[in-house]
């Protein structure tokens, strides 16, 4: 039996999940044309739920559907990280002030706990734990500032950013930078001063774009 078949059960949404996994692991890189007819085959499926899932993909920024053309995956430029980080600064910052005056003693004390493992990931070097805290991080602010829109537009925008090829955390001094920054903002929150997390967060997701057009930078003069 194939491996690779697919139950029926929630098809278009298992299907959607299993591409999305691929382009976000670049399997199947920014500006592939997608072939239907392959991962119908693959996958043991009529076109029907593909093409669902598909638009669920196309609906959340990761492919494009082209007229005539067909469907790809969707290629980031530095234009347009630039325009979604400008954004997710906005939308984060929101998120930030609102957890802010928001934030019950346990909800405090957990995001002090989660900082811990930041604190600890970066003592050591552990740039895939460090991450990993760092979404704690960013999700529990979420969490705190209970908005469900913001929540998932800011969602939606993380996943267009993980079609770019690089992370920040990999410039050089950025962990360090980044652990800085979230020191920033868990201090305001700690002192209850909505306007200075705000802007900590904001000044925080600009340098991650700082971060990641240097690594951009750097990879095309080696080209």
């Amino acid at each position: 039996m194939n491996a690779s078949r697919i139950a029926p059960m929630a098809l278009y949404q298992e299907v959607a999940e299993r591409l999305r996994e691929r382009i976000f692991a670049h399997e199947l890189k920014p500006g592939t044309w997608i072939d239907e007819q392959a991962l119908t085959a693959h996958y043991g499926i009529s076109r029907t739920p593909l093409r669902e899932a598909l638009k669920v993909l196309a609906s959340e920024g990761l492919v494009t559907l082209k007229p005539r053309r067909g469907c790809y995956v969707t290629e980031i430029s530095e234009r347009d990280l630039d325009e979604i980080f400008t954004v997710m600064g906005l939308l984060e910052g929101q998120c930030a002030r609102d957890a802010t005056t928001r934030a019950s003693a346990a909800d405090l004390k957990q995001l002090e706990k989660i900082h811990a493992d930041l604190e600890r990931a970066a003592a050591t070097g552990d740039i895939n734990g460090y991450f990993e805290a760092n979404q704690a991080f960013h999700q529990q602010v979420q969490c705190i500032a209970d908005n469900h829109w913001l929540q998932h537009v800011i969602e939606d925008l993380r996943k267009v950013i993980k079609l770019s090829r690089h992370h920040s955390l990999f410039s050089d001094g950025r962990l360090e930078q980044s652990l800085a920054e979230h020191r920033q903002i868990l201090k305001a929150m700690l002192a209850r001063t909505a306007d200075a997390a705000d802007l900590a967060m904001r000044e925080h997701i600009a340098s991650g774009r700082k971060a990641l057009a240097r690594i951009a930078a750097a990879r095309t003069e080696a080209a």
